[in-house]
Formats: structure tokens, sequence, C-alpha cells
């Protein structure tokens, strides 16, 4: 009897165990908002063009990362060069900014429900 409730407890622990590494996987995901684009590109009606990931990683002077925005047709705007605080993100609506959408605990005057 004792070895059947032991086996039971670790039956338990391990279930938790992948539950807990299933979500830690899912919290670090890619960040989907995230464009390579030209910085000397920009156009008042279209915004920054996007460019290959490779010109944002390979040192190139040309490509920088550009988080939040709509893309359309080859060219990104709306978004911001600083990388989103944990959390945040997201397309936003004038230049520059990004809109911070909160979570659990998200910020100031959240209330529940």
């Amino acid at each position: 009897m004792a070895d059947t409730r032991r086996r039971l407890r670790s039956g338990t622990v391990v279930l938790g165990g992948m539950g807990l590494l299933a979500a830690a996987l899912t919290a670090c995901s890619s960040d989907p908002d995230k464009r390579c684009v030209d910085r000397g590109s920009y156009q008042l009606s279209k915004g920054y063009k996007v460019v290959a990931d490779k010109n944002c990683k390979s040192g190139s002077r040309t490509g920088v990362w550009y988080y939040g925005g709509k893309k359309r047709n080859g060219w990104v705007d709306g978004g911001s060069f600083s990388k989103p605080r944990k959390g945040g993100g997201g397309s936003g609506g004038g230049h520059g900014g990004g809109v911070d959408r909160g979570g659990f605990g998200g910020g100031k005057g959240s209330g529940g429900g």
C-alpha cells in the first residue's frame, strides 16, 4: 500500500513539473511584432521599409529592430525602436509609441471583475 501511494505522489510531481515547463516555454515565446527595418528609409506616408532579419543580426548599420506597428506592403509604421517591457508591446497609435496591454497585475488603475 505504501508503494502505491509513493508512486502516485511521484507521478503527480512529474505531471506538475511538466505543466510548469509548458508554461515557462509559452512565456518565453519570440517577439511577434519585432521586424528588421532600414532606419534611413522612413517615408511619412509609409513608415519604415522592412528588410531581411539578417540585416539586424549581422551588425549591419542599416538594419535595426522595430517593435509593434502595422505592416503593409513591406512597410511598417506606428511602432517604436525601443524594445517593449515584458508584458507590453504590440502595435500602437502614433509614431514612436507602443500600447501597454498590461496582463495579470497589469498596472495602475486596473480593476478586478
